[in-house]
């Protein structure tokens, strides 16, 4: 894979949620939520700021973070689904 995102944008993969059963109920994936947590994959350089000095990124590859539910734009490559998404969007990172 070679996406390399651009400015302050990075591309995360969606960590899978755990499911759990309660009963006999199944929710059919077009009902599930999001997830809010995954690892950054790649990270672009950071962005400019408005006296030209280049802002560098907070996040690096292989952080876990947090984002907020409806952040980002979904991209899928070599049939995996990513999101990409500005590093203003992210909440937490996880330690």
């Amino acid at each position: 894979m070679n996406v390399k995102p651009l400015a302050d944008r990075v591309l995360i993969r969606p960590l899978e949620e755990k499911e759990t059963k309660k009963g006999s109920i199944i929710i059919p994936d077009t009902a599930k939520e999001r997830p809010q947590e995954g690892e950054i994959v790649a990270v672009g350089p950071g962005r400019v700021s408005d006296d030209g000095k280049l802002v560098e990124m907070q996040v690096k590859s292989g952080n876990k973070v947090l984002y907020g539910k409806y952040s980002g734009s979904e991209v899928t490559v070599d049939d995996t689904e990513y999101l990409i998404m500005r590093e203003s969007d992210i909440l937490a990172i996880i330690e």
